[in-house]
């Protein structure tokens, strides 16, 4: 869930320590709390998670004692509460309606959930609380009301503080032991390092119930014992759940690697004095452990592995398709002349406003032939590798939106990408058996042209692999099939329609810009009366203290009064952008909301 993420380390060799560095997602942290909020609250809960679901979370235990729960009527100081808050990592923040804050005016407490797009208003009278409110943080209108609700933590990684002394207590005397230990080695360097670094963590742990990298200190803090398994987001699922694991042939062999990599990783921080020997056990967890409290599980794949086979019996063929979609033509050419034939197909499918991958053997020649196709005219891009993972997804959107006809790549053209846009995926070199062109990896690549009602695959070969053969006969079978299931049952194939959504960056930079969106060009409007709403508006805030919306309706006001033209037949004219108001349409309040 990070936009960058440095790990810490050591590098013994050139006494490098690289230490901890990341820029979190706020949008994608958002959600990773909403989903343990509603796994906590809720029963009716799907999770679609990544791999990094087995990775260590904060005690469920305590993560639901510290709920705070609210209910109308309650006998509850307002005092109480934003004691509360503090504890479960909320800050005050009486300026700007920021998740995991809240701010308290008079006999009126608002809380912003980390979890939520909306905030919770908290109502008194006395010592007891008159009302609770789901609003708009922006212009404090009311969603929703309700005689109870509980806000969850702001944090992952809470502990009542009845707890807290005791786990420190703990720690400290880890890092004695460690100390002398160190010390005994005539490593004092390294012990002085460990006794810095550690107090320090207390004195903010004792302060102000976090610090940073406070998850190392899970284990003692949670209280378990030295090796035992970490506390995930599986914990926070109920006794009895299923778990689906999509691409089952490539997520098992992740999670099992995803262990090892950790521990090497952290071992070399423990010996060096950077961490104390439980940060061992801030980690994910190992594969016998992820299957061992997993209950039913469901493994899909197109490509199985033998794990699979040999867990779930018998498996389960899913062949047809409801839209009716036949798997793609297969058809073998020869490698000579396989660029010059490519390119044709390329522009054949361009013409009929279809997409085209292509798979390489190498970076170089996907770098190389795209090159080659844009020195000709074919608008055209590569995909390995070394570009980064968000500028992967940026360059996929733009084939799916036709800003460029031919994505070339190596392997990463195979499992998850769903792009109904492609009609064709070609294969170059595609008999040279080996890990690129294998027969997992031939399925998976051809099946990125299943989701086209004309889709085909091209295998450039001069001769018929196993792995070739094997593929070919897999999918012809399978629309032998779909083919008698279509004509059995009079159906016919459609074409599937998927929207292309913008990236969270785009979506977050919308959202910085829509506050200051009037009206959309074109629309017509009342500005005398326009003028007359929003000062109403403008007064209601500056009268509730929310100072950010009152400047900001202040604005547009200027801009709107502006718009009886002063200027009319001069140059300014011509540069100046009209606004407008319209009651009651777009966003509450009444000022229009540029999607």
């Amino acid at each position: 869930y990070y936009d960058y993420y440095q790990p810490e380390a050591y590098i013994p060799q050139t006494d490098t320590y690289i230490e901890k560095d990341a820029s979190i997602n706020e949008e994608i942290e958002r959600l990773r709390l909403a989903a343990t909020d509603a796994l906590i609250n809720r029963e009716d809960v799907i999770i679609v998670a990544s791999v990094s679901c087995i990775y260590g979370l904060g005690s469920p235990e305590d993560y639901r004692d510290m709920l705070i729960a609210l209910r109308v009527g309650a006998e509850s100081s307002r005092e109480e509460i934003m004691r509360k808050l503090v504890d479960v990592q909320y800050t005050r923040n009486d300026v700007a309606a920021l998740p995991g804050t809240f701010r308290a005016r008079g006999d009126v407490l608002d809380v912003f959930p980390s979890y939520s797009k909306d905030g919770v208003r908290i109502e008194f009278f006395g010592d007891r609380i008159e009302s609770l409110r789901r609003i708009d943080p922006l212009t404090g209108k009311t969603l929703q009301t309700f005689d109870h609700t509980a806000i969850s933590p702001a944090k992952h990684f809470v502990m009542p503080a009845e707890k807290l002394l005791p786990a420190s207590e703990r720690i400290r005397a880890e890092m004695e032991a460690r100390v002398a230990e160190l010390e005994g080695q005539n490593k004092l360097l390294e012990a002085q390092r460990l006794r810095m670094r550690v107090t320090f963590d207390l004195e903010m742990i004792r302060e102000v119930g976090y610090c940073s990298g406070i998850e190392n200190y899970s284990g003692p803090l949670s209280g378990r014992e030295r090796g035992s398994r970490p506390y995930t987001l599986i914990d926070f699922f109920p006794k009895e759940f299923l778990t689906i694991v999509d691409e089952s042939h490539v997520s098992l062999s992740q999670i099992r690697g995803m262990f090892n990599g950790d521990q090497a990783r952290k071992r070399t921080l423990v010996e060096h004095g950077f961490r104390l020997p439980s940060a061992l056990d801030n980690r994910p967890m190992n594969f016998d452990e992820f299957m061992s409290v997993t209950g039913p599980m469901l493994f899909t794949s197109a490509t199985p592995g033998a794990l699979e086979a040999s867990l779930a019996g018998e498996p389960v063929r899913q062949v047809i398709r409801p839209t009716g979609i036949l798997d793609p033509l297969v058809e073998v050419r020869p490698l000579k002349n396989q660029v010059d034939d490519l390119i044709e197909e390329v522009r054949t499918c361009a013409e009929r406003k279809d997409r085209v991958l292509v798979t390489t053997l190498t970076k170089k020649t996907a770098e190389d032939l795209s090159a080659y196709l844009q020195n000709i005219g074919i608008r055209s891009k590569y995909l390995h590798s070394d570009i980064t993972a968000l500028d992967r997804v940026a360059i996929l959107r733009g084939l799916r939106k036709a800003d460029f006809d031919c994505l070339i790549g190596i392997n990463l053209l195979r499992e998850g990408l769903d792009l109904p846009e492609v009609a064709l995926v070609a294969v170059l070199d595609a008999d040279k058996e080996g890990f690129l062109r294998s027969e997992t990896s031939l399925i998976q690549t051809a099946g990125r042209a299943a989701r086209h009602l004309q889709g085909r695959v091209i295998l450039y070969a001069d001769q018929v692999t196993d792995s070739m053969k094997r593929m070919i006969e897999l999918t012809q079978g399978r629309r032998r099939v779909q083919e008698a299931y279509n004509l059995a049952n009079g159906l016919t194939p459609t074409k599937i329609e998927k929207a292309i959504r913008d990236d969270l960056a785009q979506e977050e930079k919308a959202r910085e810009t829509e506050e200051y969106v009037v009206r959309e060009a074109g629309e017509d409007y009342d500005v005398v009366r326009a003028i007359a709403e929003m000062e109403r508006e403008m007064a209601e805030a500056a009268e509730a203290m929310e100072f950010e919306r009152a400047a900001l309706l202040r604005d547009q006001i200027f801009e709107l009064k502006r718009a009886e033209n002063p200027f009319k037949g001069t140059v300014q004219e011509k540069k100046r952008k009209p606004v407008a108001y319209h009651p009651g349409k777009g966003r509450p309040g009444g000022w229009r909301k540029k999607q």
